[in-house]
């Protein structure tokens, strides 16, 4: 009974790590696997503040925008690395392996949670999500960050833009598009998207830091957030 969970490196590090978050956060993991000893988690973790924060340096120190975007995906990688090594290290003996930076390779999941990170440039940790969610067999995949629901436009730039309960992946990708960029802001990024569509996978997008809606939806309860499907 394996569950995956994409946690924004946002919410885990938004400048610096969150230890309040990140211990409120790593109690619910806990207390959810007590439960049943069948059940596991995948947690991949983003990059977060340090990632943005040495991609701009990146792009200040070449004095170009769109210098390279491999380098600058490269710089947000390491951050993911360096986040999810924090979450692993945190998790001690509920996590023996470690952490994942290629979803392809040979690797074992002998504890109960299984912590990866970035890949290679192009591949979001939502594509990461995505690929390991096929690779055990996951029916849904769960999305944690900032954004707690889906809306049928940016809110920032729209006001007329409504929080939607449920999207199907036809109508989100076209909102979305179809090119991924370093440090792109979206509920769930176009290249996982257009997998987890093609998966048939269900995407639930809500607002990470809410342990207790979280929770919800870990037990399969009522919950805050958008369904993509």
């Amino acid at each position: 009974m394996i569950k995956v969970l994409s946690v924004g490196g946002s919410i885990v590090v938004p400048q610096e790590p969150d230890l309040a978050f990140i211990s409120q956060f790593l109690t619910l993991v806990k207390d959810y696997l007590n439960k049943d000893i069948k059940r596991k988690l995948i947690l991949v973790i983003g990059g977060g503040g340090p990632a943005r924060l040495y991609q701009n340096a990146y792009k200040a120190i070449v004095n170009d925008d769109t210098k390279n975007n491999n380098e600058a995906d490269w710089i947000g990688i390491m951050a993911t690395r360096l986040n999810a090594q924090l979450i692993k290290a945190s998790l001690g003996d509920l996590c023996h392996d470690e952490v994942v930076i290629d979803p392809s390779a040979a690797f074992t999941f002998s504890g109960r949670v299984l912590v990866a990170a970035g890949w290679k440039p192009g591949f979001s940790t939502d594509t990461i999500a995505t690929l390991l969610a096929e690779r055990f067999e996951a029916k849904t995949l769960v999305n944690l960050s900032n954004i707690e629901k889906v809306y049928t436009d940016d809110p920032k730039l729209n006001p007329e833009a409504k929080p939607l309960d449920s999207i199907s992946w036809e109508t989100f990708r076209a909102m979305v598009g179809d090119e991924w960029t370093p440090g792109k802001n979206t509920p769930f990024d176009p290249i996982a998207s257009k997998k987890a569509e093609s998966l048939g996978l269900k995407v639930i997008c809500a607002g990470g830091r809410n342990i207790d809606n979280t929770k919800a939806i870990l037990e399969e309860k009522d919950f805050f957030g958008t369904t993509i499907s």
